[in-house]
């Protein structure tokens, strides 16, 4: 069974940073993608960015690329998001997520079909 656990969520003020942590399990990494996700109350999901677990290649959102770094520690199975110089906007549930096997990279949540419980980020201005 997948599992995959969200970490490192908190209240940061804005210009700050964080590093969230995705502990995943359950599959083995063969060719799939993991995504990170951000939800904003009231608005739809918005995938920030996301990293093929065989080959490393990584993809971030192109107006979020200069602050959002995605990285992956093959030998604790974890995906890791660093955010830097954080903004109010930036507040939201982070879901990290796991594709079906076979997508490389994509930021289509419609591609993924194992998701964490999410974690919140919220930015004090």
């Amino acid at each position: 069974e997948v599992q995959l656990v969200e970490s490192g969520g908190g209240l940061v003020q804005a210009g700050g940073s964080l590093r969230l942590s995705c502990a995943a399990s359950g599959f083995t990494r063969d060719d799939y993608a993991i995504g990170w996700f951000r939800q904003a109350p009231e608005k739809e999901r918005e995938g920030v960015a996301c990293i093929n677990t065989n080959s490393g290649t990584t993809y971030v959102k192109p107006s979020l690329d200069e602050r959002f770094t995605i990285s992956i520690d093959n030998t604790q199975n974890t995906v890791y998001l660093q955010i830097d110089s954080l903004k109010p906007d930036d507040t939201a549930v982070y879901y990290c997520a796991l594709t079906r096997r076979g997508v490389s990279i994509s930021l289509l949540a419609g591609d993924y079909t194992s998701w964490g419980q999410g974690t919140q980020v919220t930015v004090s201005s």
